[in-house]
C-alpha cells in the first residue's frame, strides 16, 4: 500500500517590481529638458554671426607710436610732483635713516614700499657731518612699472630730530 503523501502548504509570493529603470514618463521629461533648451537657443540664436564686425574703437594695452610720442623730454619721477615719487622717496629716506652702519657692514639694504610696487636695493650708505649736522649719503636702485634707475642721495638729521631728504638725483 502506497502512503499518501500530504501535499505541501503552498505559499504566495508576489513578485516586486524592482528596477533601477525610470518609468516611462520620467524618461520622457528628462529628454525634454535637454532638447527643449537645445531648440530655443537655436532659435534664440538666428543669424548673429552675420553681422559681427569688429569693434575698433576700443584700444587696449596700447603704445604711442613713435609719430605719437610726446616731444617732451623724459621727466625725473622724483621731481616731488608725484605722490608714487613721494612715498618711494619717503620709503627710501626711511631705510638709510634707519639703517645701523655697524651692523651692515657693506651689504646692502632692501626697501620695497607696497603701496607703489616700487623696491630696490640701497648699496652704500656713508656717514658724514657738513656743519655739525649728521648726513647720510647712499646710492639706491629702483624697480619700478616704469623701469630700473640708479638714484644718489644725501639725507640729513634736521633740528628737530626727524631726517630730511637734502638730494636724490638718478646716476
Amino acid at each position: 500500500m502506497l502512503a499518501k503523501i500530504a501535499p505541501l502548504p503552498r505559499i504566495f509570493i508576489e513578485p516586486v517590481a524592482v528596477s533601477c529603470r525610470f518609468p516611462m514618463r520620467s524618461k520622457v521629461a528628462v529628454a525634454l529638458m535637454f532638447v527643449v533648451p537645445l531648440l530655443l537657443s537655436a532659435c534664440a540664436s538666428g543669424n548673429i554671426l552675420e553681422k559681427a564686425e569688429v569693434d575698433k574703437s576700443l584700444v587696449t594695452g596700447s603704445v604711442a607710436s613713435a609719430r605719437q610720442a610726446s616731444p617732451l623730454p623724459q621727466a625725473n619721477p622724483f621731481d616731488g610732483t608725484s605722490p608714487q615719487a613721494a612715498s618711494d622717496e619717503m620709503t627710501i629716506r626711511n631705510a638709510v635713516s634707519s639703517a645701523d652702519l655697524k651692523v651692515i657692514g657693506g651689504k646692502g639694504i632692501s626697501w620695497a614700499n607696497p603701496a607703489t610696487g616700487s623696491s630696490g636695493e640701497i648699496s652704500t650708505v656713508t656717514e658724514y657731518r657738513q656743519d655739525g649736522i649728521l648726513c647720510r649719503r647712499f646710492t639706491t636702485s629702483r624697480q619700478s612699472f616704469d623701469g630700473v634707475a640708479l638714484y644718489h642721495g644725501d639725507a640729513c638729521l634736521d633740528t628737530t630730530g626727524a631726517w630730511q631728504m637734502l638730494s636724490f638725483k638718478t646716476s
